[in-house]
């Protein structure tokens, strides 16, 4: 009988140990469009913009953790849409794949005060996350890559502007 349940939790024990490590031997891709209603001056081929809510944008690179198992490469920028919106896209994007991803705005790299912009779509690939209309991009600086499941961060990219 103690051969018999010593088993059965050796079994629920292994299940949930590849449920959980599972997404690591997979990718999943993604190639989002930009938005076509984006005002971007690299869309609009040189031509000035008067609109001193363009004057800005924000960019940033990702830097992984380095740890060997959580990593992340890409860029990431703020679009400016003809609506009002703002979308955060991920270019050129690459994350070890994790369960439980998610992509949040944050004052800082431990996700202490965020905005979640929702789950990862993919961790290979272009994407794009709308982001709630009022958030204070000077404030919420932080791009980040974060298991909810763990509390554990995949990678950074700090959203820097050129004015």
């Amino acid at each position: 009988m103690n051969k018999f349940i010593i088993a059965a939790i050796v079994v629920v024990v292994a299940g949930i140990s590849v449920a959980f490590a599972s997404p690591l031997f997979y990718n999943t891709e993604i190639n989002e469009p930009i938005p076509s209603s984006m005002m971007e001056d690299t869309m609009m081929e040189d031509t000035m913009m008067e609109d001193t809510m363009m004057s800005k944008s924000y960019h940033g690179s990702f830097v992984g953790v380095g740890d060997g198992i959580h990593d992340v490469k890409g860029k990431s920028k703020v679009l400016f849409l003809d609506d009002g919106r703002e979308i955060l896209r991920l270019e050129d994007f690459k994350s070890t794949n994790g369960p439980d991803l998610y992509v949040y705005l944050s004052t800082d790299t431990m996700a202490t005060d965020i905005v979640n912009l929702g789950a990862l779509k993919a961790n290979i690939g272009n994407q794009n996350y709308d982001i709630p209309e009022g958030i204070d991009l000077e404030k919420y600086n932080q791009v980040l890559i974060w298991c909810k499941s763990f509390s554990v961060l995949f990678g950074s990219a700090e959203l820097t502007t050129n004015s």
